[in-house]
C-alpha cells in the first residue's frame, strides 16, 4: 500500500497551498486514471474529501448513468480507477493560471508514474489535456493529444506507451449536470474506459 500524498511529498517536498490526495492504495491495482482539471477551494469537497463532497456529487451520477453501481470513491477505486486533479492549487479566477499549472506538473507526472499497470488515462477537460501534453512534450517534442476540440477527437484511438489516452469533458462543477450533451458524452467515455480495463 502507498499513501499518494506521502509519496508525492517524499519526491517533491511539502509545499504550502498544494493539495494532494490523502489516500492509501495498492498502485498495482490501478488500471485507469481520470485526470480532472483543478482542486476545489475546500479539500473536503475533493474526490477523497468528505463522503458528500461536491466533486463526488457530479462524479457518481456519471458512473451510475453508465450502468456502473458505485456509491463512493471507495467503490470507484475498487474497480481499479484512480481520480486526481491536474492542477493542485485552487483557481483564483475563472480560468486556471499557467503558473499554477506549471507548478503542479511535477506532481502529476510523478502520480502517473506510480501505477505500473495503467491501461487508460482519461483527460477530463481542456486543462487536463494541456497538462498531459505539457508533461510529455518535454520527452517527445510534440503533443500526444491533438490541440483541437474534444468532440472531434473523442473517438480517436490515441495511444502512448501501451496506454489508451481518452480526451473527454470536465466531470466536476454545476455545468456538467446542466449541459446534457456533455454529461452524456462523459458517460459514454466512462463506459468505454471500463470496457478497456
Amino acid at each position: 500500500m502507498v499513501n499518494v500524498k506521502e509519496k508525492l511529498e517524499q519526491t517533491h517536498g511539502v509545499v504550502t497551498g498544494i493539495q494532494l490526495n490523502t489516500i492509501d492504495l495498492d498502485p498495482q491495482s490501478i488500471k485507469a486514471i481520470m485526470i480532472n482539471e483543478v482542486v476545489p477551494h475546500d479539500p473536503a469537497d475533493d474526490f477523497y474529501g468528505q463522503p458528500d463532497a461536491d466533486y463526488m456529487k457530479t462524479t457518481i451520477p456519471l458512473f451510475q448513468q453508465a450502468g456502473i453501481a458505485v456509491n463512493s470513491i471507495v467503490d470507484i477505486l475498487a474497480m481499479g480507477i484512480y481520480i486526481t486533479n491536474a492542477v493542485k492549487t485552487p483557481k483564483s479566477d475563472y480560468t486556471v493560471e499557467k503558473e499554477a499549472l506549471l507548478e503542479s506538473l511535477p506532481y502529476l507526472k510523478t502520480e502517473l508514474s506510480l501505477f505500473p499497470n495503467l491501461k487508460v488515462v482519461m483527460l477530463m477537460g481542456d486543462v487536463a489535456k494541456r497538462a498531459f501534453n505539457m508533461i510529455h512534450k518535454k520527452q517527445n517534442r510534440k503533443n500526444i493529444v491533438p490541440s483541437t476540440a474534444t468532440y472531434k477527437i473523442r473517438h480517436n484511438e490515441i495511444h502512448f506507451q501501451d496506454k489508451r489516452i481518452m480526451p473527454s469533458y470536465i466531470m466536476t462543477g454545476k455545468n456538467i449536470l446542466i449541459e446534457k450533451s456533455k454529461f452524456q458524452m462523459v458517460v459514454e467515455d466512462i463506459e468505454n474506459m471500463v470496457k478497456l480495463i
